[in-house]
């Protein structure tokens, strides 16, 4: 894969049309959901030096590259369009809520074994 399909997929991901899904219209109340979209990526490359000098100028200008991309899309709640008023329903991941709380429960704990030792 070359570095320009590579960049126009990442693109394509962390478009907005990721961020804003599909409006869609239920019960006379336009939808439209909302994410957090998040991505990174990183690439290199490197050539080889020649291991021996019997080698031939072919061998020894070989060059080894890589990358790689990753991304994250998260829902976060929808815009609800109802007549002239709109209004944010956020999104409630349980999943989430519970990592956070055992993240911070962790670091608490952390922190009062450390003042209690000294």
């Amino acid at each position: 894969m070359d570095v320009d399909n590579l960049l126009a997929k990442a693109s394509d991901n962390l478009s907005v049309r990721r961020a804003f899904g599909a409006a869609y219209e239920r019960d006379g109340m336009l939808i439209i959901p909302v994410a957090m979209v998040a991505g990174g990526g990183g690439g290199g490359s490197s050539r080889q030096q020649p291991a021996a000098p019997e080698e031939t100028p072919q061998e020894s200008e070989r060059a080894d590259m890589g990358g790689g991309f990753g991304g994250l899309v998260l829902p976060t709640g929808a815009y609800i369009v109802q007549g002239d008023q709109v209004r944010w329903v956020p999104a409630v991941d349980v999943t989430i809520l519970v990592l956070a709380s055992l993240g911070l429960v962790r670091i608490l704990t952390r922190a009062w074994s450390r003042r209690r030792r000294t």
